[in-house]
């Protein structure tokens, strides 16, 4: 039963790829639930992040980054992204302090001026790559033809200045409301969504630019056996064999420091000693095929 004074809400975070909304959402959470890599559009999925406290609970939205679609995956993707828009009780726009304000900035401003009755916060981040006296001009750039923010907020997060406040803020501003998820609970996505991702992740961070945007993961079977070690098939999908041939590297080096990576985090993950096996797989243009993006847990509803 909810206490009397409790607070709940969701937040979407918002952005154009890379510029650290998934870095911000493990800040907060304290936990590895959305991959990062140096990668554009690492997020593919709405990944909800859950932060709880005595006083009250926030469940972030962390969207796949904003970007122009060349294919059914980036359809899917960027309609991900804006219908959290209409979900939440507030809306982080996140932008990279290091960069100057782009057509994509502006495609995202244009649709949060058409939001009504929910916070808009502008998030300016990676401001410990910026000098100090530079701060003010790149704000005063997004308060030009834009929204009139509720708060702006100058944050690094990958070293956490001005997080803490956010949160304060965000908090404060929710209505009471019910205790959604458990204290203890971090996202809502299944272990098989996460466990996935950690792979995907991997992945990202050590094949070539040919791989990232062609590669999904597929958790085939999970176990726990009498040794108490958890038995994980997952096969890694690639759109050519040239690919297949990147991921798994000569003499199948690159599939077997991807397992050795991942392993790690899935052990943390779960708490428990893993054995990881992977695969990989060619499946044509399965980024431009409806069919085979609902067989990789895309919703249909959302192409």
């Amino acid at each position: 039963m909810t206490k009397e004074g409790f607070k709940s809400g969701f937040v979407a975070i918002i952005g154009r790829p890379n510029v650290g909304k998934s870095t911000l959402l493990n800040r907060i959470v304290g936990e590895k639930i959305a991959i990062m890599s140096n990668k554009a559009q690492t997020t593919r999925n709405k990944i909800q992040g859950i932060y709880t406290t005595d006083e009250a609970q926030v469940v972030f939205i962390d969207t796949p980054g904003v970007h122009k679609p060349q294919n059914s995956l980036g359809d899917y993707m960027v309609k991900s992204a804006f219908s959290a828009l209409h979900e939440a009780d507030a809306i982080w726009f996140v932008v990279d302090a290091s960069k100057k304000r782009g057509a994509g900035d502006n495609f995202i401003i244009n649709r949060l001026k058409e939001v009504t009755n929910t916070p808009i916060f502008l998030l300016v981040n990676k401001v410990d790559l910026l000098k100090k006296e530079d701060l003010f001009e790149v704000i005063q750039t997004y308060q030009e033809d834009a929204p009139e923010w509720t708060e702006i907020f100058p944050i690094s997060a990958t070293e956490g200045d001005n997080v803490p406040e956010l949160l304060d803020t965000v908090i404060q501003d929710l209505d009471e409301g019910p205790q959604y998820f458990d204290a203890d609970q971090l996202t809502d996505h299944p272990e098989r969504f996460v466990i996935s991702e950690l792979i995907r992740e991997k992945v990202l961070q050590l094949t070539q630019q040919e791989v990232p945007h062609s590669v999904a993961v597929v958790i085939d079977k999970i176990e726990t056996g009498e040794d108490d070690i958890v038995h994980i098939q997952a096969s890694i999908i690639v759109e050519r064999p040239t690919q297949k041939n990147i991921v798994i590297g000569k003499q199948g080096k690159m599939i077997k420091q991807i397992g050795t990576r991942a392993r790690k985090d899935i052990e943390r993950l779960l708490g428990s000693r893993v054995f990881l096996e992977t695969w990989v797989k060619v499946e044509e243009r399965w980024r431009d095929r409806p069919q085979a993006l609902q067989s990789l847990g895309y919703r249909k509803d959302d192409f």
